[in-house]
């Protein structure tokens, strides 16, 4: 790992699209492409022509400030922001979800993936506060993370520890997705991808009438752009989430990396030669939280193992990029060797 430290503040290995905009070979109907914002980030919408541009705008509006006021660490005035100031303990129905599939990776992880850790990721800077970079007081906060601390009866959420908070970001911005590629079909649109933020969902066929492409970039220095990748992947009908350490860290004052992957065993930044793992998944919830599990587990967590164990008991395919000395090796199922 020492060898590629520096090379990797300039990794740019994320997941983004590679589709025409326009209708040309088989496929003879028009496509259109939609750039946006939501979530703090880029959303993009290629689909063909079935309504106008401004309905789909609309459409990414009127989902974005679904999504921000239920679950957004960010915005003080959402239901998410009440919950962990204590102020109710109601659930919507996103929340109420995405509870549910959290806890199944919580303990199909052993505990690595966990949404209780708000606790941890705003001490290190990572969820609305400025990082101080100073170690903040680990074991005080350890005290009231993780998810037997928390119950859901009905829609009411149950903590045993007041001080007990909700991070969604690790699976928010994949239900986003999900929620307006299923807002895209309600429409009428079978022909889609649905990118925010690099979090995908891909429906159809794209205007040339194939199944739609994904790259996953080339962890090497200097690629910053869209002009190499490691992987191009096609595919259809699924959705596609990668995570990594590479773009969100810092340096603290004792020269640590603190990267914005948090172990919730040792409330410490995930050390591991593990630099992305990519998931495809039914749908972008999974896939988002899957990735970042994984990248959780690291590869002295055994992430390898619960891919293999993802694919074998659900079918999801993995696509997992470690570093190894100066070079960087793949793991991946078999459909993409």
């Amino acid at each position: 790992m020492v060898g590629i430290k520096q090379n990797i503040r300039h990794l740019c290995l994320s997941v983004f699209a590679l589709a025409a905009l326009y209708a040309c070979g088989s496929n003879h109907t028009e496509y259109i492409t939609i750039d946006g914002q939501a979530l703090g980030t880029f959303v993009q919408v290629k689909c063909e022509k079935i309504v106008n541009s401004d309905e789909i705008i609309n459409l990414v509006k009127r989902v974005d400030k679904e999504a921000k006021m239920s679950m957004s660490i960010f915005d003080q005035n959402s239901l998410l922001s009440q919950i962990n100031r204590n102020e109710t303990d109601s659930l919507d129905c996103h929340i109420l979800h995405n509870l549910t599939l959290a806890r199944s990776f919580y303990e199909l992880s052993n505990g690595a993936y966990d949404v209780t850790i708000k606790p941890l990721t705003e001490a290190w800077g990572f969820a609305a506060k400025e990082p101080s970079k100073r170690t903040p007081n680990i074991d005080s906060l350890l005290l009231f993370v993780g998810f037997d601390k928390i119950s859901v009866d009905g829609n009411r959420l149950i903590k045993r520890d007041s001080r007990t908070q909700l991070d969604f970001n690790s699976i928010a911005k994949g239900y986003t997705v999900d929620l307006l590629a299923e807002e895209l079909e309600r429409l009428g649109i079978d022909n889609y991808m649905v990118n925010i933020g690099g979090e995908i969902r891909c429906h159809g066929a794209n205007a040339r009438g194939e199944a739609w492409s994904v790259g996953v970039e080339t962890p090497r220095e200097g690629n910053m752009g869209d002009s190499s990748f490691e992987k191009i992947l096609r595919k259809t009908d699924c959705a596609i989430a990668t995570s990594g350490n590479y773009r969100r860290f810092y340096i603290a004052d004792d020269g640590r990396k603190v990267a914005h992957t948090i172990d919730p065993h040792t409330g410490y930044s995930t050390i591991s030669n593990l630099l992305s793992a990519t998931v495809i998944a039914p749908t972008c919830a999974e896939a988002d939280a899957a990735a970042t599990m994984l990248m959780s587990l690291g590869s002295e967590g055994g992430a390898l193992e619960v891919a293999k164990r993802c694919e074998k008991e659900r079918g999801w395919l993995y696509y997992l990029i470690y570093a190894d000395g100066e070079e960087y090796h793949i793991e991946c199922s078999d459909e993409f060797k």
